[in-house]
């Protein structure tokens, strides 16, 4: 035995009859389709050529536009935070050439000072302080010292200054046992024995 229901769907963009079939052998039903009418089959077949159409499509500006973004300079990006702290420490070395360790920094250093300070957009040392230190007070008097003396430090760009016209910068200072130091942002390796 045989039983068959009537329902509708939607089907390539147009309506058809479906008739579900379902065969006494069989748990599961047999969808058949009815084609749509040729003019239903048609306006669906129109309708999806105007999507590809319209999909495909692009627009060209006009000349006077293509020239002058072909004639715009290529925007070049500034210095990085990473330039200008290695453009401080050039000024910080340049200014305490006695106490800059030249060469391999000891495997086991006598201290490191990490040193918080703000300069301004001119390159004033607004203020510095120590942030983190094994308490060496001798190393941080000379990290300091150093940094003070290294004022005014080069003006930062533009793009790294904060609300405050003002740029926060972290430096390491890092200290043989003859008081002599190399900075962390641009320091030599390491020795890797201890002599």
């Amino acid at each position: 035995m045989v039983s068959k229901s009537r329902t509708r769907a939607f089907f390539s963009g147009c309506y058809s009859d479906i008739v579900t079939a379902r065969p006494a052998h069989s748990p599961l039903p047999i969808m058949i389709a009815k084609p749509a009418s040729p003019i239903r089959t048609a306006a669906a077949c129109l309708a999806i050529l105007s999507m590809l159409a319209t999909a495909a499509c692009t627009i060209t500006p006009p000349p006077s536009v293509v020239q002058a973004r072909a004639a715009a300079p290529a925007a070049t990006p500034g210095p990085t935070l990473e330039q200008y702290k290695a453009r401080v420490a050039e000024r910080i070395f340049e200014r305490n050439q006695s106490l800059v360790l030249r060469g391999t920094p000891q495997a086991m250093l006598r201290s490191f000072v990490l040193v918080a300070f703000t300069v301004d957009r001119s390159g004033r040392l607004v203020q510095s302080s120590v942030y983190r230190t094994n308490g060496d007070d001798d190393a941080e008097a000379t990290a300091l010292a150093s940094l003070r003396r290294a004022a005014p430090l080069p003006a930062p760009p533009a793009k790294l200054l904060n609300g405050s016209g003002q740029v926060e910068l972290f430096e390491g200072w890092m200290f043989n046992d003859n008081g002599q130091f190399q900075l962390q942002t641009s320091h030599s390796p390491q020795a890797s024995s201890i002599d």
